[in-house]
């Protein structure tokens, strides 16, 4: 049997577009900084992601709930990687075969685009977003009607049971949340010419693509300085700790009946991106007891995120 390693953390694009208090950023930087230490030591030959998209590269012409990058590129959003992934194509395959047969609608592209939902804990963790064997999962987080929770629960665990097959050294990351509510456009909520960008707005321009970012960093502004009261809801560390605590004691049967209005509710529209957090831990379970470690949380507003970073081993 593999050894395996899992690491669940927020993401969040603004990390080099605005800056918290000097002390608060050092101290989350220094916590991916000493992750990816470990990472470089475990060395891992395989590394399988959950993530969300923000609309980069999964749009309503065609939305999936979960879908793997048989093959895949960055997306190129907030300046992180826009070259090829590099994904084992054939055990790519094999996966798909067999979460399909476990009874999960996987579906699969061969011209996926990963956005910084993938690539961003990539390069904070590995150094390299190319330096390791990657199996890109997506898991639809902001585009409603969302696979439910307990859905990414059947998902996660079809995949561990997959690498619980394997013999290399895995690592299984989970990108997304905690709460968290960017400035997501929604359908039925927005006017026609947002709509057709929701529907199909990839490949984006220079342009387009810089004033969608500088809306999100205003947003992030407006939520530090208290001015954005209506617009952005504010971050709920209370949510987070309790999420960060039922994973750690492996308390998954939560999300068996975790519904969309609690998420939104206390999570924000990002907080949607908790589905890569529960696959992850999901397919951990799948093999076996764990034992994990918390590594950091903070609520940090310039970022719209509740910064939490959680790992796990076999016990």
């Amino acid at each position: 049997m593999s050894q395996v390693r899992l690491i669940c953390a927020s993401h969040t694009p603004m990390m080099e577009f605005i800056h918290p208090a000097p002390e608060v950023e050092a101290e989350a930087r220094a916590a991916f900084a000493d992750l990816a230490k470990e990472v470089a030591a475990f060395d891992p030959q395989l590394v399988v992601i959950f993530a969300p998209d923000h609309f980069n590269g999964f749009f309503y012409d065609l939305m999936p709930p979960f879908c793997l990058g048989v093959r895949a590129k960055g997306a190129g959003d907030w300046d992180y990687w826009d070259g090829d992934l590099k994904v084992p194509e054939a055990l790519a395959l094999d996966l798909v075969r067999f979460v399909q047969n476990e009874g999960v609608d996987l579906s699969y592209s061969y011209r996926m685009q990963a956005d910084h939902g993938f690539t961003q804990p990539l390069a904070l963790l590995t150094d390299d977003v190319t330096r390791y064997p990657v199996l890109p999962i997506f898991i639809n987080g902001a585009a409603h009607p969302l696979p439910p929770a307990h859905r990414a629960l059947a998902l996660g665990a079809a995949v561990g049971r997959f690498l619980a097959g394997r013999e290399e050294r895995i690592l299984i990351l989970g990108s997304g949340g905690l709460s968290h509510d960017p400035p997501t456009p929604q359908m039925g909520q927005v006017p026609p010419e947002v709509e057709e960008f929701l529907i199909a707005g990839r490949n984006p321009t220079p342009e387009a693509r810089a004033r969608r970012q500088a809306n999100v960093v205003a947003k992030g502004k407006a939520l530090a300085s208290g001015e954005s009261k209506g617009e952005t809801l504010p971050l709920d560390a209370e949510w987070d700790e309790g999420l960060i605590v039922d994973f750690m004691a492996a308390k998954l049967e939560r999300f068996q009946t975790m519904s969309d209005a609690e998420i939104s509710q206390r999570g924000g529209r990002g907080g949607h991106e908790i589905r890569a957090w529960i696959a992850a831990f999901a397919a951990m379970q799948a093999l076996g007891p764990y034992q994990a470690s918390r590594h950091y949380y903070h609520p940090i507003d310039e970022w719209i995120a509740g910064m939490g970073i959680v790992s796990a081993q076999p016990a």
